[in-house]
């Protein structure tokens, strides 16, 4: 993002109680990896979508944060056969994971049963299930229903479900009761456009 489409986003949400929500996510998602005990966070997708970019970026908000937990853990639907060991995660670890993990289910559209049923097995052996949806934020539906903190993201802006993913990082990697979600998106920006991106991904 530039600076210009910072500017613009800053106008179009300015009012909207979007920021606000946003952060309140990525507070609730700070908390959970930073709690007593906490372990993993993993980061899943749907069959059709894998959330690159936001293991990327709060990739990087752990290393500019000083919370390596916000680090995720990729899991994928199918691996592909020779995939780094970083990207060859399935979602059997879902099955596996107890009360200190997050699970982070990134959905623009239905999340499919058989995802479902593993998020179900990982909220039952006690593990934090948050939420990014793209549905209409009125209609809970059964991801809504399995998770702990869930941000709907509907139609908010112009690109709402990549620039959910945005803010939600951006937010997650600063301490609450600093600075608005808007002005840690401009520093965001900032960085994007002056740093190169993490390689690994």
């Amino acid at each position: 993002m530039d600076a210009v489409r910072v500017s613009a986003l800053r106008e179009r949400l300015a009012g909207t109680g979007w920021p606000e929500a946003v952060g309140g996510f990525a507070g609730a998602l700070r908390r959970s990896v930073q709690r007593r005990g906490a372990d993993a966070l993993l980061l899943v997708g749907t069959e059709a979508y894998e959330p690159w970019h936001l293991a990327a970026h709060l990739a990087d908000e752990a290393a500019w944060s000083a919370v390596p937990r916000l680090a995720p853990t990729l899991l994928r639907h199918r691996p592909p056969a020779g995939a780094p060991a970083h990207l060859a995660h399935d979602l059997r670890r879902l099955t596996g994971a107890g009360r200190g993990a997050t699970v982070l289910v990134v959905a623009p559209e239905a999340a499919g049963a058989p995802l479902l049923e593993r998020v179900h097995d990982a909220r039952r052996h006690g593990a934090t299930v948050l939420a990014l949806d793209g549905a209409d934020p009125t209609a809970p539906g059964d991801l809504g229903g399995l998770a702990h903190e869930r941000l709907a993201v509907g139609t908010a802006a112009e690109e709402p479900f990549d620039l959910a993913q945005h803010l939600v990082s951006a937010a997650a990697g600063r301490p609450p009761g600093r600075r608005s979600t808007l002005d840690r998106l401009a520093d965001l920006a900032g960085r994007l456009t002056a740093a190169p991106g993490l390689s690994r991904w």
